[in-house]
């Protein structure tokens, strides 16, 4: 089967919001096996709508289009793909029905213009939308399958998985099965010469991801049944995992560093305090992104200048006067403070130059230390990261969660 996918929006034409549902449907699609012809946005009209879906068509068996399915005048992708398809809209009152429970629970009046939301093609597989009033839905013809899906991030994700991805596993006529195996600490050239000869399986295959200091290894298998998939998979994952080491850090399409650090935590009934100064909270604020956090978190400080450093924390004078505060004594420091004061079973801490300003030769820009201590002391380590102030900030985020995991699991 091959796709392509056709965004609707002038806010994604003009740049104003960024077009992340293209990025996850395209990989979703490909971890079905679907192949991805050509990615596309238009704007808000009718007529280059209607141009480019019927271009899509002419191509592709399956076009995925996303968003237009709002209550306002500008909202027209149903209509028009409706119009393109051949088919005629007639009142589908589950869904007006469940659009009527859905405001009531979410405390809004039922407008008029909710009712064409309510509107689908007679012949349509519709696909209830769990977080939002906009069903989608999928109309067929001559072969050929649109779906229209919204534009909101949660409420697509949540149709595709719940709805359009099993229906797509059902007209391919056979079970596709994939693992995420996540790695960080590696790079993408080093990992992928690792496994180099790992790369020519053609089922399972495998293929690489990568974002800053992670790498995720999609291993991918084709069967007749789920577990007749898995059965394939384990082997070639089985062989990834001893190459890598404690550089794996979980499985699942989903996961996360900061959220492998949080089941560290949680599946030993311990506890993290956090002293941040170049991440300014963003540390502590990747463990409460996970649901369970009071769990784990017991408290949480941004000390920023020294003397912060040295009143709140404990750091000692004669450490900053040596070594400054961006060293790995300090950072070692700063771990045990936030350990001691709040009596959580683990400290870390992150200290460092984040730009574009306030690097020397000795320490330039990007120069981290982060600052670990248990139950076996305390202790800094020092990195140099790449990238602008973000990207700087954001590494030490992942490598603090990264430095934590590990040690949970040495003690």
């Amino acid at each position: 089967m091959t796709a392509e996918i056709l965004s609707v929006g002038t806010e994604l034409l003009m740049g104003q919001i960024a077009n992340t549902d293209a990025q996850y449907i395209s990989r979703r699609l490909a971890e079905l096996g679907i192949t991805i012809y050509r990615q596309a946005t238009v704007g808000d009209n009718p007529a280059r709508l209607r141009e480019a879906l019927t271009q899509a068509l002419g191509r592709a068996d399956l076009v995925i289009t996303t968003g237009g399915l709002g209550p306002t005048e500008d909202d027209l992708t149903k209509e028009t793909v409706a119009e393109v398809m051949g088919k005629t809209l007639v009142m589908h009152r589950p869904s007006y029905q469940r659009m009527v429970r859905w405001l009531e629970k979410v405390g809004r009046p039922l407008t008029d213009n909710n009712l064409k939301q309510a509107m689908l093609p007679e012949d349509a597989v519709v696909l209830d939308n769990v977080y939002g009033t906009a069903p989608g839905c999928i109309m067929e013809r001559d072969g050929r399958a649109v779906a229209v899906l919204p534009g909101p991030p949660h409420e697509l994700k949540a149709m595709f998985e719940g709805q359009l991805a099993p229906w797509l596993m059902q007209k391919s006529g056979v079970t596709i099965r994939s693992k995420f195996l996540h790695v960080f600490g590696i790079g993408e050239s080093l990992l992928e010469t690792m496994l180099k000869d790992l790369f020519h399986t053609e089922d399972p295959t495998l293929a690489l991801y990568c974002s800053p200091g992670e790498v995720v290894c999609r291993v991918t298998s084709r069967a007749d049944t789920d577990e007749e998939a898995l059965k394939r998979i384990r082997p070639l994952e089985e062989e990834i995992l001893s190459r890598v080491g404690d550089h794996f850090y979980g499985e699942g399409a989903d996961l996360t560093i900061n959220r492998a650090a949080f089941e560290a935590l949680r599946a030993r009934g311990q506890t993290v305090c956090f002293a941040e100064s170049l991440t300014g909270g963003r540390l502590a604020a990747s463990i409460v992104d996970c649901p369970g956090a009071s769990d784990v978190l017991k408290e949480s400080y941004i000390t920023y200048c020294d003397e912060a450093k040295h009143r709140v924390l404990g750091v000692r004078q004669d450490t900053l006067d040596r070594f400054t505060c961006v060293s790995a004594q300090c950072a070692a420091e700063m771990a045990e403070g936030a350990r001691r004061i709040s009596k959580a079973d683990w400290g870390v801490s992150t200290t460092g130059i984040a730009g574009p300003d306030g690097g020397t030769a000795d320490t330039p820009v990007g120069t981290v230390f982060i600052g670990i201590a248990g139950p076996n002391g305390a202790r800094g380590q020092g990195f140099r990261f790449a990238g602008d102030r973000d990207a700087v900030r954001l590494q030490a985020v992942k490598w603090a969660c990264d430095i934590l995991r590990k040690e949970i699991g040495k003690a």
